[in-house]
């Protein structure tokens, strides 16, 4: 009673949740349990529609990724339409109540190549920054960049992350550094984290690393098992630097 979450981190929405509009009865949940002062992160990648074609390649990230037979196209899109996914949630949401108070892009410095020669090779993702008030907690200080001058300055809208490859799971995972401006800036040590999409648990252990108290929401029993596992290892390495 009376710990609630205070800044809550969304992970790998894009393959989990495609229609933005049904995503908004999930994001009340959170925003029930959310405090007054909290922060809502999102991050989620974006798509091409298929065109009804009959044949997607494996992915070495992700196997599961590979089928035989496409998706149809969205109603009201077109064949290789860019979907839109981010932007469509960020409006969902939005009229929904909630504050949009950032759009970060995440710059992946080694995004990986895609065989397309019709369009730009994408090497981004957004980012959203929400809140349930006008008024809430960030502590700007926490996350200062280097400036020009050499002075650090308030942080920027676009975020130079490598991905990073992790050789338990076969799907993508979230870098550690994409995670911890959001938990800086957003609680103070000993504050709530919660993710409802915990995967490997990055949050958590990015939570833990800086002294915060999280809480990780997750279906998939094999995402739970690595989450657990390293989530065991952070414990241990504190213990460790602390004695």
């Amino acid at each position: 009673p009376g710990k609630v979450p205070t800044a809550l981190v969304i992970s790998d929405l894009a393959q989990r949740l495609p229609r933005a509009r049904l995503v908004t009865p999930i994001f009340n949940e959170v925003k029930r349990v959310l405090c007054n002062d909290g922060i809502l992160w999102v991050n989620i990648g974006d798509g091409y529609t298929s065109g009804n074609r009959g044949y997607r390649a494996t992915d070495k990230k992700n196997p599961a990724r590979a089928m035989t037979v496409r998706p149809d196209t969205p109603e009201g899109l077109k064949p290789k339409d860019l979907q839109g996914v981010p932007w469509r949630l960020a409006f969902a949401l939005q009229d929904d109540g909630w504050y949009l108070r950032s759009d970060i892009v995440w710059h992946k410095p080694n995004a990986m190549p895609e065989s397309v020669k019709d369009r730009p090779t994408r090497a981004h993702e957004y980012l959203f920054m929400f809140t349930k008030h006008e008024r809430y907690y960030y502590d700007y200080e926490s996350i200062k960049e280097p400036g020009l001058n050499g002075k650090l300055r308030n942080r920027r809208s676009v975020w130079d992350i490598n991905t990073q490859p992790f050789a338990e799971a076969h799907f993508a995972m979230f870098p550690p550094k994409l995670i911890e401006p959001c938990v800086l800036a957003s609680t103070k040590p000993g504050d709530y984290v919660l993710d409802p999409f915990f995967g490997s648990g990055t949050v958590g252990v990015v939570s833990a690393t800086h002294q915060r108290s999280y809480i990780g929401i997750e279906l998939n029993p094999e995402y739970v098992t690595i989450a657990a596992g390293r989530l065991r290892a952070t414990k241990e390495k504190i213990i460790k630097v602390a004695a």
